[in-house]
């Protein structure tokens, strides 16, 4: 134990840049469909949503994206992060790997969200716009665009999905003290949360559903905008941050990860600490697996179809190429909110396909199995979202056991879970259900797809 653990960057290190995995992958991402005439969409389609330099990155073939001063004056609250081996971990699982986790949760929304919320926030100030709408699943994203509004003095529009809106009022609570305003989804006041509590006025919501009321109100107001926590290219980008910091990090452990691994739900978290390590995969030839681990009761990666799909549940966003179970998808209410999302980013959707990336899916009973004994041997409780990550690199762990052989684990603690406690009641209380989706669930969401096929 007398080795290093925690490896530390200074201010100087914060990058200058965020890297945009699109310049080197070998098959570019398809572009976004007009969701009614179905052809590609040019930027000026994404005006009423976005600001522009949100839209120039959003398509952006750039490699390297400078970050505005501005950003890494904020950024410099909690950036860089800390990088840890976690040795405890390694010692209770009797494993020759290495593990070091990236930890995410210093943040003071507690989460890696902050990395894309300060930024957009930042660019909607630059434009004059005064209001922020957008979802939010366990509250993550919520918190971190509450934090980020409040710091540029603008209006934030939250609208929570319902069942994570019952589940975590504490995160709901956060965003309130950081000025948002924050309703559960589905609501009524929106024409599309009035239509979903037509059909079902017990919903108990879904990201898709948010998305669309988020949408909704920025498209029908001059003064707003919107804002989105992952998927889309640009969010996926400011993440990078993450990784780039690694990367320094493993170079002072004198290491390099041959497998990185992250918790899943539309790409942001997964991205962040992945890419900048998938461009040495991409333009060197070193050999590394990316892992992206999601919930096995919302399988898009592992289970889902590759098509367009739009990415909000009634259909106001573009078409989108990606893997999904379908927009009408409502998943189970599994405590990990944040992956509860029918569809993946664009850009993880082709390294997918491409079998550049991996995928992999874990039950929540495994994930909080994880959890726990990542807590007792490390001493950080995780979100439940991180625990998917966790889960996994035990997983690899007990792989290198079996097979003695050493292998160096990199896995993205994405944030703490200090304010899911009730999500740990439910575990230790035997009140949590290990739930897969049959593949007769699975056949009957994909059948509801009415969108365009992807040819090929």
């Amino acid at each position: 134990m007398s080795e290093q653990t925690k490896y530390l960057l200074d201010e100087r290190d914060i990058p200058e840049h965020w890297y945009n995995i699109t310049a080197d992958m070998p098959n570019k991402p398809l572009p976004p469909l007009h969701p009614a005439t179905h052809e590609p969409i040019g930027p000026e389609a994404l005006a009423p949503l976005f600001p522009m330099e949100l839209i120039k990155q959003e398509v952006s073939a750039e490699p390297w994206i400078e970050i505005p001063d501005e950003v890494r004056d904020i950024y410099r609250l909690w950036r860089p992060t800390p990088l840890f081996r976690a040795r405890r971990l390694e010692q209770v699982l009797d494993t020759p790997a290495k593990i070091y986790y990236k930890y995410e949760g210093v943040s003071p929304a507690g989460s890696h969200k902050p990395n894309t919320a300060v930024p957009q926030a930042y660019y909607n100030k630059q434009e004059g716009v005064k209001r922020i709408t957008t979802e939010t699943g366990a509250g993550q994203w919520g918190s971190a665009l509450a934090f980020a509004c409040n710091l540029f003095g603008m209006e934030c529009e939250i609208y929570m999905v319902k069942i994570s809106y019952e589940q975590k009022p504490y995160r709901k609570m956060m965003m309130n003290a950081w000025g948002a305003s924050v309703y559960a989804s589905p609501s009524d006041r929106t024409n599309a949360g009035r239509q979903i509590l037509a059909q079902d006025p017990d919903s108990p919501g879904s990201l898709g559903i948010a998305i669309s009321e988020a949408v909704e109100i920025a498209a029908t107001n001059d003064d707003a905008k919107y804002s989105l926590g992952s998927v889309l290219n640009h969010v996926l980008l400011h993440q990078t941050v993450i990784g780039q910091e690694a990367l320094k990090q493993m170079e002072l452990a004198g290491d390099f990860p041959d497998i990185v691994i992250a918790p899943f739900g539309g790409g942001s978290n997964f991205a962040g600490i992945s890419f900048p390590f998938l461009r040495h995969k991409l333009t060197q030839g070193k050999k590394l697996r990316a892992i992206a681990v999601e919930p096995t009761s919302c399988p898009k990666l592992t289970r889902g179809v590759f098509r367009y799909d739009f990415g909000d549940t009634v259909g106001m966003t573009p078409l989108l190429p990606m893997y999904t179970l379908g927009h009408t998808f409502v998943p189970a209410k599994i405590h990990a909110g944040g992956l509860r999302y029918h569809g993946a980013g664009v850009i993880v959707s082709q390294l997918l396909k491409d079998g550049i990336i991996e995928a992999a899916a874990v039950d929540q009973i495994e994930t909080f199995e994880a959890g726990v004994l990542f807590a007792k041997a490390e001493g950080i409780i995780p979100a439940p979202e991180a625990n998917h990550g966790i889960a996994q690199a035990i997983r690899e762990a007990q792989i290198a056991k079996e097979e003695g052989v050493s292998k160096t684990i990199l896995f993205n603690l994405c944030g703490h879970g200090n304010f899911d406690m009730a999500s740990y009641e439910a575990y230790f209380a035997g009140r949590l259900q290990k739930h897969e989706m049959t593949q007769a669930e699975i056949d009957a969401a994909v059948a509801l797809i009415d969108t365009p096929a992807i040819p090929g």
